[in-house]
């Protein structure tokens, strides 16, 4: 297994733990906060697929597929490709609506884009310095395909980590 397919299987495994994650789960569920100063399961899933989304298509060369595709409108929030969620205070987190087919859809069309852009790097690729002259060492692609990773599995644990919390509370 090469690189490159091995981040196909680790984005792979993100988007089978949002099948996990958003199983039998209520509109209601998806946007419970535990406290308004917390994110919700909708927000965590958005959030990451929005970075994912950012990242991926600045590698391509191509718009965002929150625009392109018009997801943007789909979760009814303006074509903004710069609001990814970084700084979300609470109202802001609380205006991303729990809908599991469009946050499904969504990080469905972002993997998709994603599998494009490893099928046409190669090993060689990875080690391109991107034009970022505000980080130093400069970041190379692989670089940002393993950061994207890293966030993406670490908002997917929170999210599961919610789900088990909401169904807990849904038990008592």
């Amino acid at each position: 297994m090469d690189a490159t397919q091995l981040v196909e299987h680790s984005l792979a495994r993100i988007q089978a733990g949002f099948n996990r994650i958003l199983d039998g789960l209520t509109e209601e569920q998806l946007s419970y906060r535990p406290s308004t100063s917390a994110n919700s399961i909708a927000w965590l899933l958005w959030h990451l697929t929005r970075v994912q989304d950012n990242h991926i298509s600045d590698l391509l060369g191509e718009d965002q597929v929150w625009v392109s595709q018009n997801w943007c409108e789909t979760f009814n929030l303006p074509p903004d490709t710069t609001n990814t969620g970084y700084g979300h205070g609470p109202d802001e987190v609380a205006g991303i609506k729990g809908d599991a087919q469009a946050i499904l859809g969504y990080y469905g069309a972002v993997f998709e884009s994603s599998k494009r852009l490893l099928n046409k790097l190669s090993p060689e690729d990875l080690d391109i310095e991107l034009d970022e002259p505000q980080y130093n060492p400069l970041p190379t692609i692989g670089v940002r395909l393993v950061s994207i990773i890293s966030d993406n599995t670490q908002h997917v644990g929170q999210a599961a980590y919610l789900r088990g919390l909401i169904l807990s509370q849904a038990e008592n």
